[in-house]
């Protein structure tokens, strides 16, 4: 007897990659991504649609310069609300230089090469990888990071953050959490990740200096 699987949300894809481009930083390419997010979500249905919208929305209302450094501050890793994923279960120790590892090779394995400006845990680039190159893979790649994206989400929301509503949308594209992600989530929450300071000399050994991940507009566009 053969086993039906289930076809992907094709909404998903446009998910992430609208989600990808929000959570860039606001550089002088910031319309262009909004207009992007703009034509891409009006394909989704208003539960996804609604939360990605308002965060476009809110930095449009911004000078850019204001949009900046409304970024740094929500995003900070003092904070608890840092973007790269593997800082949450790992801080600073060998350990997350080995996992940085796992994302790169994840993306060669897909075809492509890490970007060269930015780790390769970094959410919005693994949702660009996600929406535009493996989708399987990145999907993996997302859920094996359930925990450090649900302690993401709640740090947003208990600053009252427009991005919130961001990563609210990328978790519905996720199965539900475990028992045991709740369980991990507590505790890094109380703990805090752990600390070794000795840097990330296992990636930083065997990452080529090479082009990022491509870029393109969010699915339904092309």
């Amino acid at each position: 007897m053969r086993i039906r699987r289930e076809k992907p949300p094709a909404h998903r894809r446009v998910v992430w990659q609208a989600a990808s481009l929000l959570l860039a930083y606001p550089d002088d390419g910031q319309p262009g991504r909004l207009d992007l997010v703009q034509a891409a979500v009006d394909t989704l249905a208003e539960s996804d649609r609604g939360p990605l919208q308002a965060c476009a929305d809110h930095l449009r209302t911004m000078p850019l310069i204001t949009a900046a450094a409304e970024y740094s501050e929500t995003f900070d890793w003092r904070r608890r609300r840092t973007l790269f994923l593997t800082y949450y279960t790992a801080g600073d120790t060998r350990n997350r230089g080995m996992a940085l590892l796992d994302f790169a090779n994840t993306y060669r394995a897909a075809g492509v090469t890490p970007p060269a400006d930015e780790l390769p845990d970094h959410l919005a680039v693994l949702l660009e990888f996600a929406a535009t190159v493996d989708e399987s893979a990145g999907y993996r790649l997302l859920c094996r990071h359930r925990t450090p994206i649900d302690l993401l989400h709640s740090g947003l929301a208990k600053a009252g953050s427009p991005y919130e509503g961001v990563i609210s949308a990328v978790s519905r594209t996720l199965p539900p959490a475990r028992v045991a992600d709740l369980q991990e989530a507590r505790r890094l929450a109380m703990q805090g990740p752990p600390a070794e300071s000795v840097g990330l000399e296992p990636f930083a050994v065997t990452m080529p200096a090479t082009i990022p991940v491509r870029s393109s507009a969010p699915v339904g566009l092309r």
